[in-house]
C-alpha cells in the first residue's frame, strides 16, 4: 500500500463504502416504519376480547380453533419471555393477565400465550422472527465492494499514469545516462508528459555531445602546438631536453585519453562475438612483454557480445592498473549464471573507502604524487567503465581483506567459445 495508485484505490473504495453505508442508515431513518405501540395495542385488544370469551365459554376455544394447553415450558429450541408492553396495556384497561411470547428458534415461529383460567393457556399466532437473508446481504455488500474496487482501480490507474511514464523513463535510462524516446500517445496528459520528457532528453543529449566534442576538439588541437614544442625541445641542452620531452609525452597521453573517452561516449559502434578467455590471454602476453606481469588463473571458455577493440582497451586498462599499482596482476574468468565474471586481483595498497565512490570520475587519482612514478591522465577507469556500460556489463571495485584491490567485471554471457 505504499504506491500512490494503491493509496488512491484504497481511498476511493473506502469513500464509496462510507457513502453506501451512510445512505443506507439515512434511508432506514427516513423510510416509514411500523409503530410498535399500535402493534402492541392491537394484540392487547385481541387478548382482552378473547380472554373474556374463553372465560365465559371455555368450549369456545374449540369452536374458534384456538389451541389451549398448559403454561409454556422451555424445551429444546422453545423459549419464552414476558410480553411487557401488551401486559402494561391490559393493566391500564383493568385486565390483569400474564402474557408471554413463546418462540421456536429452530422453526423461527412465535406465539402469544395468555392464561384465561387457572392452569389453562391459550396460544395465538404472533409475528415470527425477522427473516435471515444473510446471503442476499453478503451478495449485495460483495457487489458494492467489487464494483467500487473496479471503478476505483480504473480511476487511480488513469490518474497515476503520467507518473508511471516518469518511472518508465527512469528505467529506460541507457548507458549514456539518458532515457530512451517515449511514445507520445494516449490521453492528452500522457502525450504532454511524454513530449516534455522527450524534449528534455533531446536537449540534455545535445548538450552532452556538444561538450564531449568540445573536449575532443581541444585534445586534438593540443597536438599541433605539442608537436612544435617537441621539435623545439630537440634544440635544447641535453639536461633540459629529457625533462621537456617527458612532460610533452604526458600531455600527449592526456589528450589522447580525453579523445578516447569522448569516442566511447558519442560513438558506440557495433558489437561482435568476442572470445573472452582468448582476449585475456592476449592482453596478459602484451603486458608481460613490456615488463608488467599478469598471472592468468582459471579461464573458462566464454564468449560475450562487445566491440572487440573497445573491450580490449577496457580490460587492458584494468589489468595494467593492477600490474602497475599492485605490483602484479592476477586474472581469472568464470561463468556466473548468465554472465561472464572477470576477476582481477593485485597486491597493492588498495583504495581508501572514503574515495571509492570517486574512482570512476575523469582525471581522478587516489594519490596525485603517483603521477611521477606512473604517468597517466587518470582516465583509465572512466574509459573502462564507459566501455563496459555500453556492453551491458558492470565494473565493481572493492578492497580485499588481506590487502590489495579486487576488480570485478560482469558481462552478459554469449555463446561459449571453443577451449
Amino acid at each position: 500500500m505504499r504506491s500512490l495508485r494503491s493509496r488512491l484505490t484504497l481511498f476511493l473504495v473506502s469513500a464509496t463504502l462510507a457513502v453506501v453505508v451512510l445512505a443506507a442508515l439515512v434511508a432506514v431513518q427516513v423510510l416509514e416504519r411500523p409503530d410498535r405501540s399500535l402493534f402492541a395495542a392491537a394484540f392487547a385488544e385481541e387478548v382482552r376480547i378473547l380472554s373474556q370469551v374463553l372465560s365465559e365459554d371455555p368450549d369456545a376455544a374449540r369452536r374458534l380453533g384456538v389451541p389451549v394447553a398448559g403454561p409454556p415450558v422451555e424445551i429444546g429450541d422453545t423459549r419464552f419471555r414476558d410480553a411487557r408492553s401488551i401486559s402494561r396495556i391490559l393493566a391500564e384497561a383493568g385486565v390483569a393477565l400474564p402474557v408471554r411470547v413463546v418462540g421456536d428458534e429452530a422453526a423461527r415461529t412465535r406465539q402469544l400465550a395468555f392464561e384465561f383460567a387457572p392452569g389453562r393457556w391459550a396460544y395465538l399466532p404472533y409475528p415470527g422472527y425477522p427473516p435471515r437473508n444473510w446471503p442476499a446481504l453478503a451478495f449485495y455488500l460483495g457487489l458494492v465492494i467489487a464494483g467500487s474496487l473496479a471503478v476505483s482501480l480504473l480511476a487511480a490507474t488513469k490518474m497515476t499514469r503520467p507518473l508511471r511514464i516518469l518511472e518508465e523513463a527512469v528505467r529506460a535510462v541507457g548507458p549514456d545516462g539518458l532515457p530512451a524516446t517515449l511514445p507520445e500517445e494516449g490521453p492528452a496528459e500522457m502525450r504532454a508528459t511524454a513530449a516534455a520528457l522527450n524534449r528534455l532528453t533531446g536537449r540534455v543529449r545535445a548538450a552532452v555531445e556538444s561538450r564531449m566534442r568540445l573536449v575532443a576538439a581541444a585534445g586534438h588541437d593540443l597536438r599541433t602546438p605539442m608537436t612544435r614544442m617537441r621539435l623545439r625541445a630537440e634544440f635544447l641542452p641535453e639536461e633540459d631536453r629529457e625533462v621537456w620531452l617527458k612532460d610533452l609525452a604526458e600531455l600527449d597521453h592526456i589528450a589522447d585519453s580525453a579523445i578516447r573517452l569522448v569516442r566511447e561516449e558519442v560513438e558506440p559502434g557495433s558489437s561482435e562475438t568476442v572470445s573472452l578467455n582468448a582476449l585475456l590471454v592476449e592482453i596478459a602476453d602484451e603486458l608481460g612483454e613490456i615488463g608488467r606481469p599478469v598471472e592468468t588463473g582459471p579461464l573458462a571458455p566464454l564468449s560475450v557480445a562487445a566491440r572487440p577493440l573497445a573491450l580490449k582497451r577496457a580490460l587492458r586498462n584494468l589489468m595494467e592498473n593492477a600490474a602497475v599499482h599492485g605490483g602484479q596482476a592476477r586474472v581469472a574468468l568464470a561463468a556466473d549464471g548468465g554472465a561472464a565474471l572477470v576477476t582481477i586481483l593485485d597486491e597493492g595498497p588498495g583504495i581508501p573507502e572514503a574515495l571509492m565512490a570517486r574512482v570512476f570520475e575523469p582525471f581522478f587519482r587516489v594519490d596525485p604524487a603517483r603521477r611521477r612514478l606512473s604517468p597517466g591522465a587518470g582516465l583509465g577507469l572512466a574509459i573502462a567503465k564507459e566501455i563496459l556500460d555500453h556492453a551491458g556489463g558492470t565494473l565493481t571495485l572493492r578492497n580485499r581483506r588481506d590487502g590489495g584491490l579486487e576488480q570485478i567485471v560482469r558481462l552478459p554471457l554469449g555463446d561459449r567459445a571453443d577451449a
